[in-house]
Protein backbone atom coordinates (compact mmCIF):
# COMPACT_ATOMS: atom_id res chain seq x y z
CA UNK A 1 0.00 0.00 0.00
CA UNK A 2 2.80 2.41 1.12
CA UNK A 3 4.54 1.73 -2.25
CA UNK A 4 1.22 2.48 -4.58
CA UNK A 5 0.78 5.53 -2.66
CA UNK A 6 3.95 7.12 -2.97
CA UNK A 7 3.73 6.10 -6.85
CA UNK A 8 0.46 7.52 -7.60
CA UNK A 9 1.08 10.32 -5.06
CA UNK A 10 -1.46 9.61 -2.63
CA UNK A 11 -2.60 9.38 0.04
CA UNK A 12 -0.08 10.14 2.33
CA UNK A 13 0.99 7.19 4.77
CA UNK A 14 2.73 8.70 7.88
CA UNK A 15 4.06 5.09 9.34
CA UNK A 16 4.56 1.43 8.43
CA UNK A 17 3.79 -0.80 10.80
CA UNK A 18 5.26 -4.09 9.94
CA UNK A 19 4.39 -6.89 12.56
CA UNK A 20 6.19 -10.43 11.46
CA UNK A 21 5.25 -9.01 7.49
CA UNK A 22 4.80 -11.54 4.61
CA UNK A 23 6.82 -9.82 1.90
CA UNK A 24 8.27 -12.07 -0.42
CA UNK A 25 6.37 -14.85 -2.59
CA UNK A 26 9.50 -16.07 -3.81
CA UNK A 27 9.90 -17.67 -0.63
CA UNK A 28 14.25 -18.39 -0.90
CA UNK A 29 15.12 -17.03 2.38
CA UNK A 30 17.41 -19.09 5.06
CA UNK A 31 14.49 -19.01 7.46
CA UNK A 32 11.95 -20.03 4.25
CA UNK A 33 13.93 -23.44 4.17
CA UNK A 34 14.70 -23.92 7.44
CA UNK A 35 11.80 -22.71 9.71
CA UNK A 36 9.11 -25.46 7.08
CA UNK A 37 7.24 -26.98 10.48
CA UNK A 38 6.77 -23.91 12.78
CA UNK A 39 3.34 -23.83 14.63
CA UNK A 40 0.71 -21.62 12.93
CA UNK A 41 2.90 -20.30 10.12
CA UNK A 42 4.94 -22.87 8.12
CA UNK A 43 5.87 -22.93 4.73
CA UNK A 44 2.64 -25.09 3.21
CA UNK A 45 0.85 -22.21 4.97
CA UNK A 46 2.79 -19.50 3.74
CA UNK A 47 2.83 -21.31 -0.19
CA UNK A 48 -0.95 -20.90 -0.08
CA UNK A 49 -1.13 -17.33 1.18
CA UNK A 50 0.28 -16.50 -1.99
CA UNK A 51 -1.87 -18.77 -4.08
CA UNK A 52 -4.70 -17.55 -2.68
CA UNK A 53 -3.72 -13.74 -2.82
CA UNK A 54 -1.99 -13.84 -6.31
CA UNK A 55 -4.09 -16.39 -7.87
CA UNK A 56 -3.28 -16.51 -11.33
CA UNK A 57 -1.64 -12.96 -11.36
CA UNK A 58 2.45 -12.71 -11.47
CA UNK A 59 3.70 -11.13 -8.60
CA UNK A 60 4.51 -6.92 -8.36
CA UNK A 61 6.30 -5.13 -6.35
CA UNK A 62 3.26 -3.94 -4.86
CA UNK A 63 1.88 -7.52 -3.62
CA UNK A 64 5.21 -8.89 -2.76
CA UNK A 65 6.99 -5.34 -1.35
CA UNK A 66 10.04 -7.25 -1.56
CA UNK A 67 10.27 -7.37 -5.45
CA UNK A 68 10.29 -3.67 -5.10
CA UNK A 69 13.86 -2.05 -7.21
CA UNK A 70 13.49 1.24 -5.09
CA UNK A 71 12.13 1.56 -1.57
CA UNK A 72 12.89 5.61 -1.19
CA UNK A 73 10.62 8.00 -0.56
CA UNK A 74 8.57 5.79 1.83
CA UNK A 75 6.74 6.54 5.04
CA UNK A 76 8.96 5.60 8.28
CA UNK A 77 8.83 1.49 9.51
CA UNK A 78 8.63 -0.28 12.63
CA UNK A 79 9.32 -4.00 11.59
CA UNK A 80 9.07 -6.49 13.75
CA UNK A 81 10.44 -10.21 13.34
CA UNK A 82 10.18 -13.35 15.27
CA UNK A 83 13.16 -15.50 15.81
CA UNK A 84 11.83 -18.83 14.78
CA UNK A 85 9.67 -17.91 11.76
CA UNK A 86 9.76 -18.67 8.38
CA UNK A 87 9.05 -15.08 7.45
CA UNK A 88 12.33 -13.42 9.34
CA UNK A 89 14.84 -12.82 6.88
CA UNK A 90 11.99 -10.96 4.51
CA UNK A 91 11.55 -8.76 7.36
CA UNK A 92 15.34 -8.15 8.28
CA UNK A 93 16.04 -7.55 4.76
CA UNK A 94 13.20 -5.01 3.80
CA UNK A 95 14.12 -3.45 6.56
CA UNK A 96 17.46 -2.87 5.71
CA UNK A 97 16.80 -2.10 2.30
CA UNK A 98 14.64 0.62 3.32
CA UNK A 99 17.46 1.91 5.29
CA UNK A 100 19.73 1.97 2.67
CA UNK A 101 17.01 3.89 0.47
CA UNK A 102 17.15 6.63 3.20
CA UNK A 103 13.76 5.20 5.02
CA UNK A 104 14.05 5.47 8.91
CA UNK A 105 13.40 1.89 10.18
CA UNK A 106 12.70 0.84 13.86
CA UNK A 107 13.65 -3.29 13.90
CA UNK A 108 12.99 -5.37 16.72
CA UNK A 109 13.89 -9.38 16.16
CA UNK A 110 11.98 -11.38 19.27
CA UNK A 111 13.89 -13.86 20.49
CA UNK A 112 12.20 -16.98 21.39
CA UNK A 113 9.36 -16.74 19.40
CA UNK A 114 7.75 -17.98 16.22
CA UNK A 115 4.74 -16.11 14.02
CA UNK A 116 1.76 -15.32 15.80
CA UNK A 117 2.86 -16.40 19.30
CA UNK A 118 1.82 -12.98 20.28
CA UNK A 119 -1.13 -14.72 21.05
CA UNK A 120 -0.40 -16.68 23.54
CA UNK A 121 -1.02 -13.32 26.04
CA UNK A 122 -0.06 -15.57 29.15
CA UNK A 123 3.95 -15.28 27.88
CA UNK A 124 5.61 -12.03 29.11
CA UNK A 125 7.53 -11.91 25.93
CA UNK A 126 4.17 -11.65 24.56
CA UNK A 127 3.28 -8.72 26.88
CA UNK A 128 6.25 -6.99 25.55
CA UNK A 129 5.92 -7.10 22.04
CA UNK A 130 1.85 -6.26 22.03
CA UNK A 131 3.13 -3.07 24.19
CA UNK A 132 5.95 -2.15 22.01
CA UNK A 133 3.34 -2.68 18.65
CA UNK A 134 1.09 -0.04 20.69
CA UNK A 135 3.94 2.49 22.00
CA UNK A 136 5.43 2.60 18.19
CA UNK A 137 2.30 3.11 17.16
CA UNK A 138 1.19 6.18 19.24
CA UNK A 139 4.94 7.39 18.99
CA UNK A 140 4.03 7.79 15.38
CA UNK A 141 0.75 8.88 15.52
CA UNK A 142 1.59 11.54 18.24
CA UNK A 143 4.64 13.00 15.58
Amino acid sequence: MALRARDRQGPSIRFQLLNQPLLDDRQETWSQRNFTGTPWHDRDTITAVWRHYLGSRPATPYAAPARATDLSGLPPAYIATAEFDPLREEGIDYALRLLQAGVSVELHQWPGTFHGSQAVLSAEVSQRQIAELAAALRRALAE
